[in-house]
């Protein structure tokens, strides 16, 4: 796999405080260090490690303030005012941010085995990513327990978890025959192979109800599914049914499943996708605070860009690719033929990094005709192969304005929605947030952003001990400069890693130090549990 570095790995902070330096002449009297090392101190005993003259934020929203944090083993045991301790490993903040490790409520990270084959996970950790949550969009790895087994016995850098899709399970219950509205037999069929999944240990249950085949199901059938994961003590998460010309029927099905059924309901990446939509963010987040001003626990996660990343297919609820007003529609209110990039597309890979505009011209046909002929010509490339997927795009269809609005939302919190190739968003997300959004925009304080980074994802995935510095909590923390974050993949340049982040610690363990993996892989698989949080299982950790 192809990941691509900028010229500089990453800015060192070119200011030095007078606290730094009383901070180095005091750990140097204390410890013997060397004040010009500005890294390691005393060599590791392995007992634990202090971080100090480290400007900690905490998670919570808080302001940040100058301290220490000392980890033993997998776990944060204090936090102040400390000083490093008889043959402790100390480890020089440089007064750098020192933040809870960032949570990717939304993630394909393991696409086609793509972590699996990755294991240093270098673009979740050059974003400061420590948790990925997959299982999303209605489709996950069956048989899960298998899938989460792997990954105890041969950890990535980076905890996971997963939710059980729903796309999935209903395929694997209709077959060939998905392309309708389930009978009574086949739901209770789809609830119990469900009921299987969710003892691995998912988090619960994710819909993609704009996807094959979710968008076949009555909401009867969705709701009884969230009622079953809810019995369990499960959450639900969804791609919801329309982003765009039936934005607020989707939104009124979402919250009334967290009404019938109780469970904790969160949007997956939440836009307003169509022309006629935008600007209208703020009367989406009054519905949605209705909702919770009603008793029902509604959240989002978003991601911090324009495009957005699917197939074709998704612009048309019809399903048809002979239907050229519909597709005009598309073009005019949707997304524009020059806003269509292809990231795949098996029936010509010329076509990659190529808009639909791009081919039209090229071809000498109208942008319409063009879709509709890339369309079907797709579709019988997956036809010959066995019904492989044959294309995915890119479409810009978002504002910046909404994007901000749903990022201030103190119910959001921030999500890739990336994998290791495609949109660039699975190697800049994060990183673009802090870079764009607080240090140029100023649309978020750093406090607020890192807080929708971690405790609120944590909150929003049910973990109890992750996403916040604070004793007790799990040792997964990123150390990064503030003032020289930034991501470098672009829309026709996806795979380029971000900079700015000094070093990742996951479990108490570095797994990234001066922006380069140390080939340690202590991440744990995260595990639903009969109280609320996420249980790691033991044995999982690799401590070499």
């Amino acid at each position: 796999m192809s990941i691509h570095r900028p010229g500089s790995l990453m800015s060192r902070p070119v200011k030095t405080t007078v606290a730094v330096i009383l901070g180095c002449i005091v750990s140097t009297l204390l410890t013997g260090c060397d004040p010009g090392d500005g890294d390691d101190l005393p060599p590791p005993s392995g007992d634990s490690t202090l971080i100090y003259n480290a400007l900690i934020i905490d998670g919570t929203g808080t302001t940040a303030r100058r301290g220490a944090v000392r980890i033993a083993r997998d776990s944060i045991v204090d936090v102040g005012d400390l000083s490093p301790i008889d043959g402790e490993q100390a480890i020089d903040a440089r007064g750098l941010v020192l933040a809870p490790g960032f949570i990717d409520t939304h993630s394909h990270h393991d696409d086609e085995g793509a972590l699996r084959n990755n294991p240093d996970a270098l673009p979740l950790l050059t974003q400061g990513i420590t948790t990925s949550v997959f299982g999303q969009d209605g489709g996950h790895h069956l048989p899960l327990a298998d899938f989460l087994s792997d990954f105890d016995r041969e950890p990535a850098a980076v905890n996971i978890a997963s939710y059980v899709g729903h796309n999935t399970i209903r395929e694997r219950v209709m077959g060939n025959d998905a392309k309708r509205p389930a009978n009574p037999e086949e739901v209770e069929a789809m609830r119990s192979l469900l009921l299987s999944e969710l003892q691995a240990g998912a988090l619960g249950l994710s819909t993609g109800l704009e996807y094959e085949p979710g968008i076949y199901s009555r909401r009867e059938e969705v709701l009884a599914l969230a009622a079953a994961t809810a019995a369990q003590g499960g959450r639900y998460i969804s791609h919801v049914r329309s982003e765009d010309r039936f934005l607020w029927d989707a939104m009124d099905e979402i919250i009334d499943i967290g009404r019938q059924t109780g469970i904790p309901v969160q949007i997956s990446h939440i836009k307003l996708a169509a022309k006629k939509l935008w600007n209208q963010a703020p009367e989406l987040l009054e519905k949605l605070d209705a909702a919770r001003a009603e008793g029902i626990d509604i959240t989002a996660d978003v991601y911090p860009y324009e495009y957005w990343a699917s197939t074709m297919w998704v612009l048309l609820p019809d399903r048809d690719a002979d239907n050229l007003e519909e597709i005009a529609f598309v073009l005019d209110q949707l997304t524009p033929a020059s806003g269509i990039i292809f990231t795949r597309y098996e029936a010509n890979p010329d076509y990659v990094n190529q808009s639909v505009a791009e081919i039209a011209k090229s071809r000498g046909t109208s942008e319409v005709q063009t879709f509709s002929d890339l369309l079907k010509e797709s579709e019988a490339w997956s036809e010959a192969n066995g019904g492989a997927s044959a294309e995915m795009i890119m479409g810009r269809s978002m504002t910046e304005t909404d994007i901000e609005t749903f990022l201030r939302w103190e119910h959001s919190n921030v999500c890739s929605d990336g994998g290791f190739t495609g949109h660039p968003r699975g190697h800049g997300s994060f990183p673009r947030v802090l870079a764009r959004y607080v240090r140029d925009r100023q649309t978020l304080s750093l406090e607020t952003a890192v807080a929708a980074m971690t405790s609120r994802a944590a909150n929003h995935m049910g973990f109890a001990d992750r996403g916040r510095i604070a004793p007790g909590m799990k040792a997964d923390l990123v150390l990064f400069d503030p003032e020289s974050i930034q991501d470098h993949a672009g829309i026709r340049d996806g795979q380029v890693l971000s900079t700015g982040v000094d070093s990742v610690w996951v479990n108490g363990q570095r797994v990234l130090k001066d922006g380069e993996s140390t080939q340690v892989f202590p991440g744990q698989v995260l595990r639903r549990s009969s109280q609320e949080g996420a249980l790691p299982q033991e044995g999982g950790a690799n401590a070499d």
